[in-house]
């Protein structure tokens, strides 16, 4: 399969979480296209990964890219929060786990699933196809109000209300089953100054959706947890996301997980003796350098937050 995917701060997120010891496992949770893991492979001879991902035919890709690596490289098809859940106890737990919460490229160009409103395609914009509701099926089924929440809450589209009332009327006659279809319709429902930017008035619809169809925001809390549930203490755990939502779930994590105290607020006394999770080691989170943006212009609104676990938040 034709690699179309370039990975984001893969020299920042090398160097924040290189292994420090011999025979480190590194499990790449988001692996796509396996950009971030050839490039950790390459440079350290002693690693072995794990990659998973819940699209078969993107893990496919990855598994061409990496077959070089031999029995360094391992594989899991499915959820990543799955994979946690799930993890064997008798297997190694992992010194490093990357996240990388970017859609690989490979759907926006080659997916033939409705990410992009640059093809007309059907409106499916499931990263697992095995099941769950299509996008279409939520523009059927939503009520107007629903709608409008999903547009908002997802992608803080402000024209949410002009929008999803434009859905509804259009479905009385006809269902909105294509990224073209329903691209056009965005673009009549908002005011004519947003017809003409830079950025296509869809852009935030066509997000919002895919977030909704693929549970994004409500998966990342307990994928984040199971994460460093497994990690191996004093590993590290490095997140990159590519918009504010997300960031904002993955920087109050690890702000929560920091606290000296993590007792709850209502607790008279501190019974937790301050047992602090992680070191958080990315205040602000890392950002592309103008170079990398001009070379691979979809890096631009990535940022990478890393954390290292201090213990198992049950002491040990």
């Amino acid at each position: 399969m034709e690699i179309v995917h370039t990975p984001v701060l893969p020299e920042e997120t090398m160097q924040i979480l290189a292994p420090r010891r011999n025979g480190e496992l590194m499990v790449d949770a988001t692996i796509g296209e396996a950009g971030h893991s050839f490039a950790f492979l390459s440079r350290f001879p002693d690693l072995r990964v794990i990659g998973v991902d819940a699209d078969p035919a993107v893990l496919q890709a990855a598994r061409e890219r990496l077959a070089g690596f031999g029995e360094r490289v391992h594989f899991y098809s499915g959820w990543s929060q799955d994979f946690f859940a799930e993890y064997p106890a008798e297997l190694k737990r992992p010194d490093i786990i990357l996240m990388d919460l970017g859609v690989s490229l490979y759907h926006y160009e080659k997916g033939n699933r409705g990410f992009s409103f640059r093809k007309d395609e059907p409106l499916d914009m499931r990263i697992d196809v095995s099941g769950g509701a299509t996008a279409a099926d939520l523009l059927a089924r939503l009520g107007e109000a629903e709608l409008a929440d999903l547009l908002y809450n997802n992608a803080g589209e402000r024209q949410s209300r002009r929008i999803a009332r434009a859905i509804v009327e259009q479905r009385k006659d006809s269902p909105v089953t294509t990224t073209g279809a329903l691209a056009a319709l965005v673009a009549r429902a908002v005011p004519s100054s947003r017809r003409y930017g830079p950025l296509h008035p869809a852009t935030k619809t066509f997000q919002a959706l895919r977030i909704a169809v693929n549970g994004e925001l409500s998966r990342l809390p307990g994928l984040l947890e199971g994460a460093l549930r497994i990690l191996e203490p004093g590993g590290r755990l490095g997140i990159i996301t590519f918009h504010s939502l997300e960031d904002r779930i993955v920087k109050n994590f690890f702000r929560e997980k920091n606290r000296d105290c993590i007792c709850p607020p209502e607790a008279p006394i501190c019974r937790c003796e301050g047992r602090r999770a992680v070191n958080v080691l990315t205040r602000k989170g890392i950002t592309p350098a103008g170079a990398e943006i001009e070379k691979n212009p979809p890096s631009r609104s990535a940022r990478l937050r890393a954390a290292e676990k201090v213990l198992d938040e049950d002491g040990q």
